[in-house]
């Protein structure tokens, strides 16, 4: 049920431990390496805000950045230049670059320093050691993720998801359901797979036998993900609420009921789980920002409605330090703790 919710005086409210920055420019992604907030912004640029200190911006790329993804330790990223480009807490290196000049469109963060990157209809491996590996996919690539166990990758794509050892000769295992399969994430305990697809639904696999299971009902398409700290629920956006998904027992949510929280009369655009604690992110297309406690379904707001749609979510490794950013350029660091 919708609830058309306005901001009452005395809610609950992170603005007074909010340090607000203007990035100058859409944020596409924010990560944290260690205590420092970097904010990814949609043309060349990050911007590092520390918890003690002045920001700093650095131009990466030579055009627009297309993906982010972060650790905590290091933060990759890929952009309509063909390059791709390692950030740590002190330097940046361009790592890869396409020989096509094809943009690089995704990237994933793997074991033992690995990274990953997609280019067209090829996904890229490069190993701690920089060995590069690659492979074509049946047709371009739509999401990347490592799997927690092993040094797997999963790219998703058009009919469904290629599970790749890249240090053995064998083809990829192919996980196969119709349809176009975009970003892809894979359970903290490697059991289970799940992607987003280009119409309004989830499609999952149990990897143990393959198992498909569709978990329907959104509004929109879903364009964010995230597991809660001990990895028994999938946040997901693609509503007008944060959607749950339970991924208990050796079945998922194969014949249950998720939990909603967080009703609003906006869309849902953005979800980051907390590192530790029973509580979810929320950014909506009005700028409002929301940390929701899953037990019970408390509030606090963090960022108020009224503004550009919020569009990147993070907490920091120790989650006392939760960040976030707007398609205008709005942005702010928040000290939880």
């Amino acid at each position: 049920m919708t609830d058309t919710r306005t901001i009452q005086p005395g809610q609950p409210s992170l603005a007074d431990r909010t340090r607000f920055v203007q990035a100058g420019g859409a944020i596409v992604g924010v990560h944290f390496l260690d205590d420092t907030a970097v904010f990814v912004l949609a043309e060349e640029a990050i911007l590092r805000l520390p918890k003690d200190g002045e920001q700093s911006r650095t131009a990466i790329h030579a055009g627009a950045i297309l993906a982010s993804v972060g650790d905590g330790r290091r933060i990759v990223t890929g952009g309509d230049d063909s390059s791709v480009v390692v950030i740590d807490s002190q330097t940046h290196s361009v790592v890869a670059t396409d020989a096509r000049r094809r943009w690089i469109d995704h990237v994933a963060l793997g074991p033992d320093g690995a990274i990953a990157w997609s280019a067209g209809k090829t996904a890229s491996v490069r190993t701690g050691k920089g060995e590069v590996k690659a492979i074509d996919v049946p047709s371009t690539v739509g999401g990347l993720a490592f799997l927690p166990k092993g040094f797997r990758l999963a790219v998703a794509h058009y009919n469904g998801v290629s599970l790749w050892f890249p240090n053995a000769a064998a083809k990829p295992e192919l996980l196969l359901w119709k349809g176009s399969h975009l970003e892809v994430t894979v359970s903290p305990d490697g059991k289970f797979l799940v992607t987003s697809m280009q119409e309004p639904t989830l499609h999952g696999w149990r990897l143990a036998d393959a198992r498909d299971m569709r978990m329907s009902g959104y509004a929109g398409r879903v364009r964010s993900m995230s597991w809660t700290a001990k990895g028994d629920l999938l946040a997901t956006s693609g509503a007008d609420q944060i959607i749950l998904w339970p991924f208990t027992g050796k079945d998922g949510p194969m014949g249950k009921q998720p939990t909603m929280l967080s009703p609003y009369d906006k869309r849902l655009n953005v979800v980051q789980c907390h590192p530790e604690a029973d509580v979810v992110a929320a950014g909506y297309a009005d700028g409002m920002i929301l940390l929701s406690r899953i037990s019970d379904g408390a509030e606090i707001l963090a960022h108020a409605p009224g503004g550009s749609a919020a569009s990147a979510l993070a907490f920091s490794p120790d989650g006392r330090l939760f960040a976030f950013g707007c398609e205008d350029g709005t942005g702010g660091v928040v000290t939880l703790g």
